[in-house]
């Protein structure tokens, strides 16, 4: 499967084996979402299980919360997540809160998900990659699939999460290759990262879209590097990060949005609150990414997004300090 594919089949599967998982959100039954993700769904399940809604992101994820309270699994589907803001206050003021607010009486199981990231030279707030908001709010889980395999494993342990999940799906690599996927039921724990390369010399870290360049560079790389996909960074498993760590004692980070307090930011400093981490670097850490502008239209996305050359020339940069 390719990565799309492997999210409805993701969709698919938890619906089957679950009536109380909906899915909703702009054009996903008849038209089969903006990037058919929800494809043959309704004709599947029926218009009371996949609905479409009005253009109104607050009123997707303010509705979606409802029926979670209420017992269902709603999928919310955003069309980009460059539209998520209007859901803002939604997200922030309820989705979030409700397990506090109740002391544990009420949860949210559901997952709003939407495309993020550059590289398919679209318009405006269509290729956002604004992970490290979410990822700030309490009581809200944060995963970014890099992979068609991981894309059904995560979301499928998205939906079944008792707590809201935002996943954010890398489009650029919605088609860009296929891999084998399990078929039927297929889970990946939340809060858990790979080691995608074994390496001595330097350890990369990255997540989505971005896993594949920070390979790429690795493969020419004069460096023996090891490669990091944190597939969720909230919750964030630094169990992972701080063995490759002190193994390498180098580390570069990698990711799409913009270099100030990006999620990389959040990484580096975890890294220095702990003793062994700190004292195990042999240089400085170095951040590849995005630049601190608004996203660029489809003439210059390709200088802003970190490619191969970038991510190599800071992993001998740092590798030879």
């Amino acid at each position: 499967m390719n990565l799309v594919e492997a999210v409805r089949s993701a969709m698919d599967t938890e619906m089957e084996r679950d009536e109380k998982v909906l899915v909703m959100g702009e054009d996903v039954g008849e038209d089969g979402g903006v990037f058919r993700a929800t494809d043959g769904l309704m004709e599947d399940y029926g218009e009371e299980r996949v609905i479409d809604t009005p253009l109104s992101e607050s009123g997707i994820v303010g509705t979606a919360f409802g029926l979670a309270v209420r017992g269902f699994r709603p999928v919310a589907e955003i069309q980009f997540m460059g539209f998520t803001y209007p859901a803002f206050d939604q997200i922030t003021s309820h989705v979030s809160r409700i397990r506090n607010r109740s002391r544990g009486s009420y949860t949210a199981p559901m997952v709003v998900r939407a495309p993020y990231g550059g590289g398919i030279h679209a318009p405006e707030h269509h290729s956002e990659s604004t992970e490290a908001l979410y990822a700030h709010i309490p009581g809200l889980k944060v995963a970014i699939p890099s992979n068609p395999s991981d894309a059904k494993g995560l979301l499928s342990s998205a939906i079944r999460d008792p707590d809201p999940v935002m996943f954010w799906e890398p489009k650029k690599i919605y088609r860009a290759f296929e891999e084998e996927v399990p078929e039927g039921e297929h889970t990946v724990p939340l809060g858990e990262a790979e080691v995608v390369e074994e390496g001595e010399d330097i350890t990369v870290i990255s997540w989505g879209a971005m896993v594949r360049p920070v390979k790429k560079a690795a493969e020419e790389a004069d460096a023996s590097v090891e490669v990091v996909d944190l597939r969720s960074i909230t919750p964030l498993d630094m169990d992972t990060i701080s063995g490759s760590v002190q193994e390498t004692g180098k580390l570069v980070i990698v990711h799409e949005a913009p270099k100030t307090s990006g999620f990389g930011a959040e990484v580096s400093a975890t890294i220095a609150e702990n003793t062994d981490d700190l004292f195990s670097l042999e240089a400085p850490i170095k951040r590849v990414t995005g630049f601190d502008t608004v996203f660029p239209l489809y003439k210059r996305e390709e200088e802003y997004l970190p490619g191969v050359k970038r991510i190599k020339d800071a992993v001998e940069e740092v590798n030879s300090f």
